[in-house]
């Protein structure tokens, strides 16, 4: 069978030039706009990948994430998105609190102690020679340093009180590495780190508490960004089928534009498609009818036995057809002439659509040859 392709006719009218090209600023424009939805398309399916994976590694977030509370908990993950800042400053407010506690823990009971002076500045050790001070003390701390971090206004203070606490046991721990047990400050050293550590206890349970509240906190805001991304790729996917439906209706109009300005199909190409729709199987010969159809609203396509005539048919149906044929065959890997079917005698075909049992009923109507028989010796 001959190409399928379609070439435009050979006598355009004067505006069909501008119609071709029309139609290639049309096509190129898809192209890029296909070229833009794989792109968002690909961003989501990979999110949802990977938001899959973790789910499936974490029970809770697979069971908040439920379709069933998915509703409830965007609900509440809105509200608590309007109240972030004021949450966010209460638990400023809070830390500072603490802050202040621990700064009056301090100067109650440290700073007032006799024994502090030589641990409120840092170690002198080029003026009391102790040449292999940093060798031994990995961090210097002191209480001028921790109280300079603690009044900090510039971001570079301590973030919560358990890093305050890790600096004055430091301040007390170097003393007692660097000092042999029987040495005064080794003494004093070990006197206020336990006075510090008795007066931290009574202070640790609202540090727990705190921390504790500032961990739900931040698991919900976790749990909150992830739902806004899902939320977010949600629209997008829903954003990309409608594009998409635009695309499709838009490939449509212009496969119309091109079927309709296709030139006219010669008798003899019409005979050559009548023969391989002859050809069909009856569930492929089904489809091609239904094509017709969809053109002529008048036309039966179900029926035992269809009159189709091929001249009646419009340009744009003929074509079609003849797409249809092409793409079956080239799927199927076969040529027209390797497919059985009924005989065409004129372009006004009448098409049994069950030819498998009427190929039987003649088949079995023919008379059968005799058999030989072998002659006995």
């Amino acid at each position: 069978m001959e190409t399928m392709d379609p070439p435009l006719a050979e006598t355009r009218p004067e505006s069909e030039p501008v119609l071709v090209e029309e139609l290639g600023q049309n096509v190129n424009e898809i192209f890029v706009k296909v070229d833009e939805l794989e792109k968002r398309l690909n961003e989501v399916e990979q999110f949802f990948s990977k938001t899959n994976k973790k789910q499936s590694n974490t029970s809770k977030a697979s069971s908040v994430l439920k379709d069933k509370d998915k509703d409830k908990q965007l609900s509440s993950f809105r509200r608590r998105q309007q109240d972030a800042s004021r949450r966010e400053a209460a638990a400023t407010k809070r830390m500072q609190d603490l802050m202040r506690q621990f700064y009056g823990l301090l100067r109650q009971h440290i700073f007032s102690h006799k024994w502090v002076e030589p641990f409120m500045q840092p170690v002198d050790v080029v003026g009391l020679k102790l040449d292999d001070y940093y060798e031994i003390i990995e961090k210097p701390m002191d209480f001028s340093t921790i109280t300079n971090k603690l009044e900090a206004k510039d971001g570079t203070g301590y973030k919560n009180v358990r890093e305050v606490c890790a600096d004055v046991r430091l301040v007390f721990k170097n003393a007692m590495k660097y000092n042999d047990e029987r040495n005064d400050f080794h003494v004093m050293a070990k006197t206020l780190l336990a006075k510090f550590e008795e007066k931290w206890l009574q202070l640790l349970p609202k540090v727990d508490e705190e921390d504790e509240r500032r961990k739900r906190e931040e698991a919900e805001a976790q749990f909150d960004m992830q739902l806004a991304q899902e939320v977010a790729h949600a629209k997008m996917a829903r954003d990309l089928n409608t594009e998409l439906d635009v695309v499709d209706k838009s490939l449509e109009r212009m496969k119309e534009v091109v079927l309709q300005n296709c030139r006219k199909m010669s008798t003899e190409e019409k005979k050559a498609l009548m023969t391989v729709l002859t050809q069909l199987s009856p569930e492929d010969l089904n489809k091609a009818l239904l094509i017709v159809a969809q053109n002529n609203p008048n036309f039966q396509a179900n029926g035992q036995e269809v009159d189709l005539d091929i001249d009646a048919q419009s340009e744009s149906t003929l074509w079609k057809l003849k797409f249809f044929v092409k793409d079956l065959l080239q799927k199927q890997g076969k040529s027209p002439t390797s497919m059985g079917g009924n005989t065409i005698t004129t372009t006004n075909t009448n098409i049994n659509t069950n030819q498998n049992k009427r190929k039987k009923e003649i088949n079995e109507a023919q008379p059968k040859p005799p058999q030989k028989r072998n002659k006995k010796a």
